[in-house]
């Protein structure tokens, strides 16, 4: 029996809200944790400096694992690599879930985050091949949408694991969810698109000795590299340098997220009014003051949630208006190299995180001034980098 188009419709949908689930999965190995941060040491041992590693591992293990996808994605079959890459990322959950010692958590974190990166490497291709141009701009703009979530929703279900059920579960409730997609992704093979990459003898060092890519690349990277380092220092901060409640950090979260899918929306409006490079600087200058407004802050010893709440609504709404048109002309500047692109600009910005998660580490604790620090050297060199290599304008 011949498909309908509205049977094909359907099937493409569901193909999509599978893949959009694998995606948001690995995102939330980070967003999951966050709220558990804070107590490992007390059930494993440890200091809250080695804590903050479960988060600075997982960025770093993603970075390499967006590397290895975006070449392994070259020659193999992105299905087959998402349902092993899956099947990785339940067993190394599982294995978290029991690691009897801080640092035994650490080193799986890193190999969880080099399999949770697979779905954010194969998905966009897979996604833009199952339909045509117009219906895969409103998916892949869909799909942006929901992965812009999970930071928020993420934190609040990992509070209610961890006050029912204590830190483990949430690695218990990924390894689960990871081996079902696994499975209803092997299950689904014949609907989804086969994908290949771009074979490049060169591979990655044709982007990394490309100037006008390097610009739109570094920028993004620090600009949420700058927003994603102060995020994971903030449990920390909230609970144990403020002696409050992760309740306070998920209202931060909930409000900054909000405010960057108001100005990311927004964004393609500036974009045409304004131009790119008028709204990549615009957004830059934006999350740099709010940064600035948070040290200074956190120097005079402030404390209070609600002024954290509202001056981090500019720094999400900086990085909102920038963040589309930085990874859009990224991707321009790539020469069709898409898939390495992408790769490449999400590990600078996990590798960006990563590092400057790991040296604050051993400040969390001492108040807000180490985390607004951090986000305000790497928003500045988000800025800096900007007029120092040639724009796709200028090529």
């Amino acid at each position: 029996m011949r498909a309908t188009p509205e049977s094909r419709s359907f099937r493409a949908i569901a193909v999509v809200a599978l893949l959009v689930c694998c995606t948001v999965l690995g995102l939330a190995g980070t967003d999951l944790v966050l709220p558990a941060v804070p107590g490992l040491p007390q059930s494993l041992g440890g200091s809250i400096a080695q804590a903050q590693f479960v988060l600075a591992t997982f960025a770093a293990g993603s970075g390499v694992g967006l590397l290895l996808f975006g070449e392994l994605g070259s020659i193999l079959d992105h299905r087959r690599m998402l349902v092993v890459s899956l099947v990785a990322y339940g067993l190394l959950s599982a294995a978290a879930a029991t690691a009897g010692s801080l640092e035994l958590l650490i080193a799986l974190r890193f190999l969880q985050g080099v399999a949770a990166s697979c779905a954010a490497v194969v998905t966009p291709g897979m996604v833009r091949a199952l339909f045509d141009e117009q219906g895969a701009l409103r998916a892949l703009g869909a799909l942006g949408s929901i992965e812009s979530l999970a930071p928020a929703i993420a934190p609040i279900i990992g509070v209610w694991l961890l006050s029912s059920y204590g830190w483990p579960a949430s690695f218990w409730v990924t390894a689960v969810l990871a081996l079902v997609l696994s499975v209803l992704v092997a299950l689904s093979k014949p609907y989804i698109p086969a994908v290949s990459g771009k074979p490049s003898r060169l591979g990655y060092w044709e982007l990394l000795r490309n100037p006008v890519f390097q610009r739109y690349a570094l920028s993004q990277g620090f600009s949420l590299g700058s927003l994603l380092a102060f995020v994971f220092a903030m449990p920390t901060v909230f609970v144990i340098a403020f002696d409050g409640d992760i309740r306070q950090f998920i209202v931060m979260q909930l409000l900054g997220i909000s405010t960057y899918i108001i100005a990311a929306n927004l964004s393609s409006r500036l974009v045409q009014r304004f131009g790119a490079e008028a709204t990549i600087y615009g957004g830059s200058i934006l999350a740099l003051l709010g940064s600035i407004a948070m040290l200074s802050y956190g120097l005079l010893g402030g404390r209070e949630p609600w002024v954290i709440w509202v001056l981090f609504l500019p720094f999400n709404m900086g990085f909102g208006f920038r963040g589309p048109p930085g990874f859009y002309r990224s991707l321009q500047a790539s020469d069709g190299d898409d898939a390495r692109a992408s790769a490449l600009v999400i590990l600078y910005v996990m590798m960006i995180t990563a590092g400057a998660t790991a040296l604050i580490s051993p400040f969390v604790a001492n108040g807000l001034w180490p985390a607004a620090l951090a986000a305000t050297l790497l928003g500045a060199l988000s800025l800096l980098i900007l007029p120092l290599l040639p724009t796709l304008d200028d090529h």
